[in-house]
C-alpha cells in the first residue's frame, strides 16, 4: 500500500489530498515507497474550500453579525455605541472629564481620577491620559510610610500643629510627622507651625526702654520707649497743658512770641476723638427724650377722645363744642366742623323731642348691627345720604371697623338729632324695620 499527496494551487487556495494506493492503474511508474507530486488544477466541483481564521484577518478581533470587521476607535476617543447590526461608533472623550489611552472596539471613555486634597496634581488629565498625581504630598501634609516599610505608603494625612507655647522639635516632613515639646524657660512660641521651633526670648529692654511685660512660653519680652507721649501724660507731663509764660519786665515780645510757639502742641487725634463722643451722646439722648414726649402725648389725646365719645355715648354731652374731633371705637377720628356743613345752611333751633343720644347704649347698638348688616331699603350708606353727607364723609365713615357706629355718633353731634328725625330717614330709605326697633314696642306706631 502506497500514500501519494498531491497539491494544486486553485486559485487562490491550496488543496492536499492523500490517497491510499492499492493497485497502479495510472500509466506512470513510481519507484518510490512515498512520493507527492503537484498539478496545476484549473477546474474540480469535488472539493470546498476551508475559510481560515478570522483574527487573522481583522486588527480588532471582532465581527459585526454580517461578517464584517469591527472598527476600532483611537486613544481620545470611546466606544459609543458598541459593534453588533452596525459598526462601531465612536465619540471623543471630554477634556479632564473623561480619557481613553488605547485603541478598542470595546472601551467606553473612563472617568478621571481625581486627586486626594492632600496630594498636589502633577499633570491634567486629558483626552489620552488619565490624571497623573505628584507622589509628594502638599505643604502641611506627610505620607506615612507602609507597615513593612516598602510600598508607595498610605495616603497623605495633614500634619500636626505646635500650639502657642509649644516649638517643633522635629518639623514636619514629606514622610514624617512634626513633634511638639513645650517652650523651655527663656524660649517662646506665638504662632501655630508644625514647622517653627521655639525661639529665644530677649534678655532684656536696652537703655531708655521700660519693660511692660517679661518673657513667658506664651510672647517675647514686651519694652516700650520711655520718652512717649502716652507716659509723659500718665505721669502729668506739664505738656499736656500748654502753659503761656507771663514776659519778662522788660524784655521784648518777640522773644516771648517764639518761645510760646515752641511750646505749642498740637493735641493728639485721640483726644479729639474723645471730645466728640459726649456731644453724640447728648445728641442720641435729645432723640430719645423727643420719641418718648411724642408717644406720651399720642396715648394722652387718645385717651382723651375716647373720654369724650364716651360720656356722649352716655347722653351727657348734649352737643360737641365746633371743630372737636370725634373718635369711635371704629378707629376713625371724624371732624365734626366739616361733618355738619350740610347742616348749616338753615341753622334753626334744635326742634323739640328726644336726642339720638339719650337712647340706651344697647339699643343703639342694635340699631348700627342692623343698619351694617343691609336690608330690603339699603344700609348706612343710604342713610348716610339721606342725612345729607356726601361721598368724601361717608368714604371716611366706610375706613373704620364699624361705620354705622361712627356716622350715628358724627350724626348725633349735629343740630336736630332727634330720634323722630332719624326714624323720618329711616322710612325714606326703606328700613321701616330699624326705625321700628328704635322707637321701641310702645313707641312704633306713633313714629309711623
Amino acid at each position: 500500500m502506497y500514500n501519494y499527496m498531491y497539491t494544486y494551487p486553485y486559485t487562490h487556495c491550496t488543496y492536499t489530498y492523500t490517497y491510499p494506493y492499492t493497485h497502479h492503474n495510472y500509466p506512470y511508474t513510481y519507484p518510490y515507497t512515498h512520493h507527492t507530486y503537484t498539478y496545476p488544477y484549473l477546474h474540480h466541483t469535488s472539493f470546498s474550500p476551508q475559510v481560515p481564521a478570522r483574527s487573522q484577518q481583522c486588527p480588532s478581533g471582532t465581527y459585526t453579525e454580517d461578517g464584517e470587521c469591527c472598527a476600532s476607535c483611537p486613544p481620545g476617543f470611546g466606544v459609543a455605541v458598541p459593534c453588533g447590526r452596525t459598526n462601531t461608533q465612536c465619540e471623543p472623550c471630554a477634556e479632564n472629564q473623561t480619557f481613553s489611552a488605547v485603541s478598542s472596539a470595546l472601551e467606553p471613555c473612563r472617568p478621571c481620577t481625581p486627586c486626594a486634597p492632600s496630594q498636589p496634581l502633577a499633570q491634567p488629565c486629558t483626552a489620552t491620559h488619565d490624571t497623573l498625581c505628584a507622589s509628594r504630598c502638599a505643604r502641611g501634609h506627610y505620607r506615612p510610610p507602609a507597615g513593612n516599610g516598602t510600598g508607595p505608603g498610605r495616603p497623605c494625612q495633614p500634619c500636626r500643629l505646635c500650639h502657642e507655647g509649644y516649638g517643633a522639635v522635629r518639623p514636619c516632613a514629606p514622610t514624617q510627622d512634626a513633634e511638639c515639646r513645650p517652650c523651655p524657660q527663656g524660649f517662646y512660641s506665638e504662632e501655630r507651625s508644625a514647622e517653627a521651633p521655639c525661639l529665644p526670648c530677649q534678655p532684656a529692654c536696652g537703655p531708655g526702654e521700660v519693660m511692660i511685660r517679661a518673657c513667658s512660653r506664651l510672647s517675647n519680652t514686651l519694652c516700650m520707649e520711655k520718652d512717649l507721649q502716652i507716659l509723659k501724660r500718665a505721669e502729668g507731663d506739664p505738656q499736656k497743658e500748654p502753659r503761656q509764660r507771663q514776659p519778662a519786665p522788660g524784655a521784648s515780645a518777640a522773644p516771648t512770641a517764639s518761645a510760646a510757639s515752641s511750646e505749642f502742641m498740637l493735641p493728639p487725634p485721640e483726644d479729639t476723638g474723645k471730645d466728640i463722643i459726649p456731644v453724640y451722646c447728648s445728641i442720641l439722648a435729645a432723640v430719645v427724650v423727643g420719641l418718648l414726649a411724642y408717644v406720651a402725648f399720642k396715648c394722652w389725646h387718645t385717651c382723651r377722645q375716647k373720654q369724650q365719645l364716651a360720656k356722649a355715648r352716655a347722653g351727657e354731652l348734649g352737643t360737641v363744642p365746633e371743630g372737636e374731633k370725634l373718635h369711635s371705637d371704629s378707629g376713625v377720628f371724624l371732624d365734626t366742623h366739616s361733618l355738619q356743613e350740610p347742616h348749616q345752611h338753615g341753622k334753626a333751633p334744635r326742634p323739640e323731642g328726644r336726642p339720638y343720644g339719650a337712647l340706651p347704649p344697647q339699643r343703639q347698638e342694635e340699631v348700627e348691627k342692623l343698619l351694617e348688616t343691609g336690608g330690603p331699603g339699603g344700609d348706612w350708606r343710604s342713610l348716610a345720604a339721606r342725612l345729607g353727607y356726601g361721598d368724601e364723609a361717608i368714604g371716611t365713615f366706610a375706613r373704620g371697623q364699624a361705620p354705622a357706629r361712627t356716622l350715628l355718633a358724627a350724626w348725633a353731634a349735629t343740630e336736630g338729632a332727634t330720634l323722630e328725625a332719624l326714624c323720618l330717614a329711616l322710612a325714606a330709605v326703606g328700613r321701616q324695620d330699624v326705625a321700628e326697633r328704635l322707637a321701641g314696642p310702645g313707641d312704633a306706631s306713633s313714629v309711623v
